[in-house]
């Protein structure tokens, strides 16, 4: 496939060579270029590397459906409990699951991975919706399932074993929770964590809700069993919203000890990135940092709508940036970032002029879109989408092809 007339990261007009599910060469773009297969006019659109979303709950969503007021109580039980009351009032897991997977690669998302809850209420329902959804876009997008122990792992009965079905199942990713403040007992919700990674020779991501010392102390506990174990590129802590707000010199320890270790963060851009550690700094210590979207539209919060360019665009803002080259930056981390986080093998960010995915031996996963720069397709989130996987025309208009 030739994609004729397209703008890499907004540079010069370009002619994209894809071959084999790869961007074979990068050429000056030429209107008359002959090529043996399929032709694209990229329409002097910007070429960017698509969306990774990389901390998302397919199985909660409900995208599509009427709006309801928000009835859920504050705090991670409070909340979990307001899910558990209604979320069988609302069409099957696997419906709204595949739906939101859908929209999402129709709006340039290629690459995710989704959490699902696993607890004595749900059992196994949920991971299964997400399963389905990931088979019925199979070739469409590459889907990461997560265990994930919601309401924690030693409230209820009988979830470290569901949790163990679930990995021997498809699932790919052991979850974690507040090891605190949800199931108050630290040393044995990491005993279980680590113990089905070790298991089942699987990845760890665990949520982090927890403020100031008390997540700093949970994150210490964390680091310990990453050096203890060997565990170094295979830990990502999720959220750890005030992580950076503890004083300087834990912020500085914290992000080399993150450098060190290779434990790689998620965020989901929230209102308070005061607290959390900095974009930034993160990334010029060679951190790997992916974005999501969380929860969309569900009985947690009324935020989210599937466009990751949407998420893009609140990274930015909630990191208050205004410069051209760390709006660029959100886009990178939003996509090659997560892409990192998913397969550690890919060359990570090195600095926030790193504007890597669309060159020469690069997988073919790309959005064409509309805009004078990448600044301004992060301001204004345009609807010309070209979506392209594996070298394979995905979606276009915001539509699924195929």
């Amino acid at each position: 496939m030739l994609i004729r007339n397209v703008r890499p990261w907004g540079g010069d007009p370009a002619d994209l060579d894809v071959r084999d599910g790869r961007i074979a060469a990068v050429l000056p773009h030429d209107p008359a270029r002959p090529h043996d297969g399929a032709s694209i006019d990229g329409r002097g659109r910007l070429a960017m590397p698509s969306f990774s979303d990389v901390h998302c709950h397919l199985d909660s969503n409900r995208v599509g459906l009427p709006f309801r007021p928000h009835t859920g109580k504050p705090g991670v039980w409070g909340l979990a409990m307001n899910d558990r009351a209604h979320w069988r009032e609302d069409p099957p897991v696997a419906e709204r699951a595949t739906g939101l997977l859908g929209r999402m690669i129709a709006h340039g998302t290629t690459r995710v991975r989704s959490y699902a809850q696993i607890d004595a209420d749900s059992g196994l329902e949920r991971f299964e919706g997400v399963l389905a959804a990931k088979e019925a876009h199979q070739g469409r997008a590459e889907v990461e399932i997560m265990a994930f122990p919601q309401a924690g792992l030693l409230l209820e009965k009988g979830v470290p074993q569901l949790m163990d079905q679930a990995l021997s199942s498809g699932a790919a990713v052991v979850g974690g929770i507040d090891p605190c403040t949800l199931d108050r007992d630290p040393v044995r919700h990491l005993d279980v964590v680590f113990g089905l990674a070790e298991r089942h020779q699987a990845p760890v991501d665990i949520h982090l809700h927890e403020p100031g010392h008390l997540g700093v102390y949970s994150t210490d506990l964390i680091l310990e069993r990453v050096r203890a174990l060997g565990m170094q590129g295979k830990v990502t802590l999720s959220h750890a919203y005030e992580l950076g707000g503890v004083d300087e010199a834990t912020t500085r320890r914290l992000v080399e000890e993150f450098a060190e270790l290779d434990v790689s963060m998620t965020t989901i851009a929230p209102a308070q990135q005061a607290n959390a550690l900095p974009l930034a700094d993160l990334t010029r210590a060679g951190v790997r940092v992916g974005l999501g979207e969380d929860g969309q539209r569900d009985y947690w919060s009324p935020y989210g709508n599937g466009d990751m360019l949407d998420r893009t665009w609140q990274l930015a803002f909630t990191n208050r940036y205004r410069q051209d080259e760390l709006i660029e930056h959100c886009w990178a981390v939003a996509s090659r970032g997560g892409h990192t986080l998913l397969d550690p093998t890919v060359p990570r960010l090195a600095s926030t002029a790193d504007r890597p995915g669309v060159a020469a031996g690069d997988a073919a996963d790309l959005v064409l879109v509309d805009g004078d720069s990448v600044a301004a397709a992060v301001m204004d989130r345009g609807t010309d989408r070209t979506v392209i996987h594996a070298g394979r025309i995905v979606a276009a208009g915001l539509q699924l092809v195929g």
